[in-house]
């Protein structure tokens, strides 16, 4: 019998499932704390479905399911954790390189995201076609762009292992700032078209690209100006960080109010804040809290999301045929991101090494929580199973595969193909 949690008793669970396995990859797996926490819950969900099968009188599985049923995933991510993560991120991104890398960032967040969004969705139209799971042409389009978008979490948690050069992680970094929230304005327009059975209508779908996006940019910088206001005419540390999460949860809030993006307006708050609030507007003690704050909130709500995606493994168990299909969807995946970025990179090899550009941003475009909440965010029906399905095995492909390894891809190509010198 299913028992309902409270939202304090889920959050109980889960803070001490992260802290038991976060505990032991410290102690002793010493791997990226995303991967070992997708890979740990991953397992876990293995270990839950084989004693079902040993023991049919157990329902540990439907314990487990019932439990993930309870927290609402996309709601928890995409009006919750995610502003948090966002804003955390964007602290940490220097403004004078992503200046430096602003065209760069600005086309593979948008184009580059249209054009992913375009070849996945064809290619898993046919590709859908071929084991006859005939999945229309528009649902297909929708699975390319909850697919597309890097998730900029997971690249995060990499970048911090990896040794990038400066304009190099800038241009990682900000791609996967800003274009998640190009995915999820792209995702929702292309979901009403498909949902409603209706002709896509360019149009239209520009006007709300540009209404959400652009307005999304404008909030951010008017909170991330009220907040550096704010912290500077006062220095006490504990208000200034009380400033900061209001910035968050209340531009979020308001960002959702208006129907604009609020991802983008978070990375945006992130930014200004993240360098002119602390050059100018906080004294070292304020800085030092500050900072220190954000990354402890950033490591603990990664560590939670990462779990969830894990023990995701649970409730897709029974559709191993569908799973069959995710596992042939990987390739795809990584051809299209290797196209998109592969394109405009060979066009800015003077400014970006591509032998060592090309390899990083291909197989670190990791895919993460985004995508799975919007996955999860779906219709209920035959065709939300197939795509979260192939979605799932994306995203575990992506956080192990992808992410236990994108360190030695980076340290490999870097021996090969040095680096531009720094413009300082």
């Amino acid at each position: 019998m299913h028992v309902a949690l409270s939202p304090l008793d889920a959050a109980a669970i889960l803070i001490v499932l992260s802290a038991v396995l976060g505990w032991v990859n410290h102690r002793f797996l010493k791997l990226p704390s995303t991967v070992a926490l997708t890979m740990m819950g991953a397992l876990a969900s293995v270990v839950v479905i084989a004693v079902d099968r040993l023991l049919p009188q157990s329902d540990l599985a439907g314990l487990v399911g019932g439990f993930l049923d309870d927290i609402d995933f996309h709601e928890t991510l995409m009006e919750g954790m995610l502003s948090f993560l966002l804003f955390a991120g964007a602290l940490h991104v220097d403004l004078d390189q992503l200046r430096r890398g602003r065209w760069q960032i600005a086309i593979l967040s948008t184009i580059g995201v249209v054009a992913s969004t375009l070849m996945v969705g064809g290619g898993f139209w046919l590709l859908t076609g071929l084991v006859g799971a005939a999945v229309p042409l528009a649902w297909c389009l929708v699975f390319g762009a909850l697919i597309s978008p890097t998730d900029p979490v997971a690249v995060m948690g990499v970048l911090k292992t990896a040794r990038v050069p400066p304009t190099l992680q800038a241009t990682i970094a900000g791609e996967s700032l800003f274009n998640d929230g190009v995915g999820v304005v792209i995702f929702s327009i292309l979901l009403a078209s498909a949902a409603a059975g209706t002709a896509f209508s360019l149009p239209h779908a520009l006007e709300l690209f540009a209404v959400e996006a652009l307005g999304g940019a404008v909030l951010g910088l008017v909170a991330g100006w009220i907040g550096y206001r704010a912290m500077k005419a006062i220095d006490d540390y504990a208000v200034e960080v009380l400033v900061s999460l209001a910035v968050v949860m209340g531009g979020y809030s308001l960002a959702s109010a208006l129907h604009i993006s609020g991802p983008v307006a978070m990375a945006v708050a992130g930014l200004l804040i993240g360098n002119k609030g602390v050059a100018e507007a906080m004294s070292d003690t304020t800085r030092d809290y500050l900072l220190k704050f954000w990354a402890l909130l950033d490591e603990v709500l990664n560590a939670v999301l990462f779990l969830l995606i894990g023990l995701e493994a649970v409730v897709l168990a029974e559709r191993l045929g569908l799973l069959g299909l995710g596992l042939l969807t990987v390739p795809l995946v990584l051809a299209a991101r290797a196209v998109s970025v592969g394109l405009p990179l060979l066009a800015w090899r003077r400014l970006l090494p591509f032998g060592l550009a090309f390899p990083t941003m291909t197989w670190g475009g990791l895919r993460g929580g985004i995508s799975i909440a919007l996955a999860l965010s779906l219709p209920p029906g035959p065709m939300k199973d197939v795509l979260l399905a192939a979605t799932y095995v994306v995203v575990l492909f992506s956080v192990l595969a992808q992410g236990g390894t994108i360190e030695r891809v980076v340290r490999r190509h870097s021996r090969v193909v040095p680096p531009p010198p720094e413009i300082a």
